[in-house]
């Protein structure tokens, strides 16, 4: 069977997971260690779609699929514990109505309540609110979904190497025949053959790219994210506008994560937490839960999400969420090379999916994707 080489440690392991699962040979590389980079670093929230229904329909369709899902498959990584979109003032409520027709279109099931019944649900949700909307949002631990992706593809023969960081491909004239790494734990320098090399590098996918001489619409995309210690909700809390910026409240084990601010970087890995993103979030967030502004932070961190581009907007949350993967073949002449960008981690199944049926296609064989109804391993299971 042929062999796959994957660079990326982040939702590479979907794609490790749904290629063994068809019976490829798998070998992943990642630079760091696995999720050290965008995946094991969001706010971990399972969206129901809803988030996205106001301007990225597609996007909002894939999540509310993908969220059915991953309940399925990962229970025990996810806490289903609902979301609200609250209204905070006229402006707000003037997006109601167009937010309910969106979650109908989108097939996300979403009931209008009172701000009493919002208030019993999420007692330190600001009294002031106009309006709410209950829908089914969950919150996932960002490495306890990815690993057990990470544990079945290796139960199933998938070779995960962490540490080991790409320096070339490996090019016989236009086609990509392998990859030369280093291994940061050993010193060493190798070079391993493939019959297909998988880019899943995320934000850095272009750097990958450009090693055989190719571009990918992949623009990376930082945004801040702050915890506070302390659960001030124990559902997801939104607010009921297009997303935006310090518009969500996440529950996550002991704390609350204040998502999220976003701009456009050239440079993934030269990425700060500036101060006074981390002042706004506070101050907007205060406006869902009045509790945070009397909180300190408890952590500061950012994350490059690796936005698909499609148009001219250069507006961080204009960039639509979805995903897609690219033949190089057929797309730049240059064989032997599949890259796969965009999307999120409440996606990544459905991406690696994708990429696995394009490439059964590419090579020639129908072997029918099995991960939506393989219940994944314990995440405790990725260590022998």
């Amino acid at each position: 069977m042929e062999h796959v080489l994957i660079i990326g440690g982040g939702v590479g392991g979907a794609l490790a997971h749904d290629l063994a699962l068809r019976g490829f040979r798998v070998t992943l590389v990642e630079k760091g260690e696995l999720l050290s980079g965008t995946t094991g670093r969001h706010h971990g929230l399972l969206h129901s779609g809803a988030r996205y229904v106001l301007h990225d329909i597609v996007a909002a369709r894939e999540c509310w699929e993908e969220n059915q899902i991953l309940r399925r498959i990962a229970p025990q990584a996810i806490e289903p514990n609902g979301g609200l979109f609250v209204a905070l003032d006229e402006e707000d409520l003037a997006w109601r109505e167009r937010f309910l027709e969106g979650c109908l279109a989108a097939g996300i099931p979403a009931r209008e309540i009172s701000v009493g019944q919002a208030l019993a649900l999420v007692p330190a949700l600001n009294p002031e609110v106009k309006a709410a909307v209950r829908v089914p949002d969950a919150v996932m631990d960002a490495w306890r979904l990815a690993l057990p992706f990470f544990a079945t593809a290796r139960a199933n023969g998938a070779v995960i190497r962490p540490f080991c960081e790409v320096q070339a491909l490996v090019m016989n004239g236009r086609a990509v025949t392998g990859a030369r790494i280093i291994d940061h734990r050993t010193g060493g320098s190798e070079a391993i053959g493939a019959d297909l090399v998988v880019n899943a590098a995320g934000p850095w996918a272009g750097r990958i790219a450009a090693l055989a001489g190719v571009r990918v619409p992949v623009q990376p995309a930082p945004g801040v994210m702050v915890s506070v210690a302390g659960r001030l909700t124990h559902m997801v809390v939104n607010r009921l506008h297009p997303a935006g910026e310090g518009d969500i409240i996440v529950p996550q084990r002991r704390l609350s994560i204040l998502g999220t601010t976003a701009w456009l970087a050239d440079d993934p890995d030269r990425v700060a937490a500036p101060a006074e993103h981390v002042r706004r979030l506070f101050a907007q967030c205060a406006r869902l839960l009045p509790a945070v502004r009397t909180l300190p932070p408890h952590a500061v961190w950012s994350a490059s999400r690796p936005l698909l581009l499609s148009g001219q907007s250069r507006d961080p949350f204009a960039i639509s969420r979805t995903f897609d993967c690219f033949d190089h073949a057929r797309r730049d002449h240059v064989e032997g090379l599949v890259t796969l960008i965009g999307g999120k981690a409440t996606t990544m199944r459905a991406m690696a999916e994708k990429s696995a049926d394009l490439i059964c296609r590419k090579i020639g064989r129908d072997i029918a994707g099995r991960t939506r109804e393989t219940v994944l391993l314990p995440y405790r299971r990725y260590w022998p």
